[in-house]
């Protein structure tokens, strides 16, 4: 037998063992998941220098690869990352627990009781690329949750996902979760991943976080359903009733707080009257946070070193301190703009009008909305969802930040006595 077909066999195995744990786990009380999550928690903090170590190797060979800087720091980890990985599945402890919630209910007239009630999704299929805290964060939800996950990390982060996963192991054979509920996938053969997409009498859900190429091999080949993440090319429009203090502030907090995430500002979009008002504070901005503009014809000639933009400045994430740039005359010109490139993820307006927030609220098609305020926001912890899993951009089962209540589904439960139809 080949060892690619070995490896095959093993994944299959896998989500068998996957399967079959999300049986006992959803058998478990809130008590028994949050003690567990307590657990993990605390075996991650005690074996940060083993994850940090594996971290290395991964670091090392994006360094031999030249690997961007942008790339660099969503892959590394440091003690402050693993702390906050660990007080993540903390707060996750503290959010209510959704399964069982009866979401609504009623009696028949012949007496049988209907409940909708809320179950576990069963087993989750989780791929994604160079975060080693998605390892982390997606695990605390499934289990949470009480679903089982079947974890494909990329091939850069594959020691630090194992190491991770190592951790949870062992933290979880001191609890009620059995550990087969987390499986890894350590295999960076694209023939399992290949495999995952199609195996939905093991898988009830894929979820994809990564790029754009990620997703959409995922999204165009699987036959498992997919809960669809997506890239986030989120713009900003500051509109001529911006208040400037506001509009420089969320600008640089959006493009430069954390540029390599995906809630991070890609294009701004200013209103002409606004710009020639304001163009120097701009400027200054700009240059003082050291950011690259790459602009149309009237940001070029206005703004110094900007440089031409190009259809792919439009349509693609920097992630970087780079941001493109586009002069409108009304907040039409804005909507249209974004309508054509953005990825529904995160778009903000800065405006003291109510009237034109309103509109472009409306309007723009996105799974997050924001009136004088950053994209960075769009994130399951900063919005009170503890770890998110993902941001769904689609608009089936699940939009905008993922966390527990959307790795659920729905059972309708019906007690009666000796009713017949």
């Amino acid at each position: 037998m080949s060892l690619t077909k070995e490896i095959l066999m093993t994944v299959e195995e896998q989500a068998i063992q996957a399967k079959k744990a999300a049986k006992t786990l959803s058998l478990l009380t809130t008590e028994e998941k949050n003690s567990a999550l307590h657990v993990v928690a605390d075996t991650l903090e005690l074996y940060a220098d083993a994850i940090l170590q594996a971290n290395e190797t991964d670091l090392q060979n994006g360094r031999e690869q030249g690997f961007t800087d942008a790339f660099m720091d969503r892959l590394a980890l440091t003690k402050e990352r693993i702390a906050e990985f660990a007080e993540g599945l903390r707060e996750v402890v503290k959010l209510d627990d959704p399964i069982g919630d009866v979401l609504s209910h009623w009696t028949l007239d012949n007496g049988l009781l209907v409940e909708q009630v809320r179950v576990p999704l069963g087993v989750i299929g989780m791929i994604y690329e160079a975060r080693p805290n998605v390892t982390v964060d997606a695990t605390g939800l499934a289990l949470k949750s009480g679903n089982a996950i079947i974890l494909k990390g990329g091939s850069s982060a594959v020691s630090s996902n194992k190491a991770i996963v190592d951790v949870i192991h062992q933290a979880l054979e001191k609890t009620k979760i059995p550990k087969e509920a987390v499986q890894f996938i350590a295999s960076t053969d694209r023939e399992t991943a290949q495999q995952l997409f199609t195996m939905k009498e093991h898988i009830d859900v894929l979820i994809p976080r990564g790029g754009a190429s990620l997703i959409n091999a995922v999204v165009n080949n699987a036959t498992v359903p997919v809960l669809e993440t997506g890239v986030g090319n989120c713009h900003l429009y500051i509109d001529r009733e911006a208040d400037v203090k506001k509009a420089i502030d969320i600008l640089v907090n959006a493009k430069t707080d954390r540029p390599a995430v995906c809630n991070a500002a890609e294009t701004l979009i200013v209103h002409e009257n606004w710009l020639k008002e304001h163009k120097d504070t701009l400027i200054q901005a700009l240059k003082e946070h050291h950011i690259t503009v790459h602009g149309d014809t009237k940001i070029v000639d206005i703004i110094p070193g900007a440089v031409p933009a190009d259809e792919n400045d439009w349509a693609n994430e920097y992630l970087s301190l780079d941001i493109a740039m586009k002069v409108v005359g009304h907040v039409d010109e804005a909507i249209e703009h974004i309508e054509r490139y953005g990825t529904k993820h995160s778009e903000a307006i800065i405006t003291e009008n109510k009237e034109t927030a309103r509109k472009f609220m409306s309007l723009v098609d996105a799974a997050a909305l924001y009136h004088n305020a950053s994209t960075r926001f769009t994130d399951g912890g900063a919005l009170g969802f503890g770890a998110e899993i993902g941001i769904s951009t689609q608009k089936l089962h699940a939009r905008g930040p993922m966390g527990l209540p959307a790795l659920t589904t729905v059972k309708y439960m019906m007690s009666g006595n000796g009713q017949v139809r």
